[in-house]
């Protein structure tokens, strides 16, 4: 039986990366829908341009969707498929985003995206997702999701191990245009996936081709460290 709580088993690294962030340069396509399940990155590899023509830390390599991250996020993998994330139940099996420092993840989208947002969340502490219609959590205010604790509802189990096993979807519609998104909560509390922009239903959605791709989004959500309360590593 599992003693820790924490969602990143073993945390070894104590880094304190401020977040920042990574302007996208793409033009703008009303209507598109993409899901972004971190599937190919590396355990505890910081997501960087993983989804941006670029790489993660550690040199893996994604799709070009203009898409960034700061430096605080990270991908971890489930324990049960070789990784370190004390998780169970993913939506999107094997690798979710989360962070070890820091007061919360940006994600940056300078072309801007509309319509809806939505992820799927796993938490053991209160938080909240705020969406702006500028750049680094700037300008004003367009939604707000409010995270509630639900790490452990719905007398959820392990796969066979993870203790944070139930994942709720959530989302939101809203008016204008999107630029930047603000995840806020406790570090090494809350891990995310399938996070969707365009809609208000989290995916898994198919990919739209490159040509449709452009107004998505940018995350910087995860770092490194390590915390004594519940944590998925």
């Amino acid at each position: 039986m599992k003693t820790s709580t924490v969602l990143k088993k073993l945390s070894m690294v104590g880094a304190g990366a401020a977040l920042s962030t990574c302007i996208l340069a793409a033009p703008k396509a009303d209507a598109a829908v993409v899901s972004l399940d971190f599937e190919g990155l590396q355990d505890s590899e910081q997501i960087l341009n993983f989804y941006n023509g670029g790489t993660g830390s550690l040199g893996s390599a994604g799709p070009n969707y203009g898409i960034s991250f700061g430096p605080d996020s990270l991908a971890l993998i489930d324990s049960d498929n070789g990784g370190s994330g004390n998780f169970a139940n993913e939506p999107t099996p094997n690798t979710i985003a989360f962070f070890l420092t820091g007061p919360g993840n940006l994600m940056n989208v300078a072309a801007g995206f509309d319509t809806g947002f939505s992820f799927y969340y796993s938490s053991s502490q209160a938080g909240s997702v705020t969406i702006f219609d500028g750049l680094n959590g700037t300008g004003t205010q367009l939604a707000q999701i409010n995270l509630g604790v639900n790490f452990q509802n719905n007398n959820c189990t392990g796969d066979p191990t993870g203790l944070f096993c139930n994942w709720d979807p959530i989302g939101v519609s809203f008016a204008g245009t999107a630029k930047s998104v603000l995840f806020g909560g406790v570090a090494d509390q809350v891990g995310f996936d399938s996070i969707t922009l365009g809609s208000n239903t989290p995916g898994p959605v198919s990919v739209p081709e490159p040509s449709s791709l452009f107004g998505l989004l940018a995350v910087g959500f995860l770092g490194v460290g390590s915390v004594l309360k519940p944590k998925l590593k």
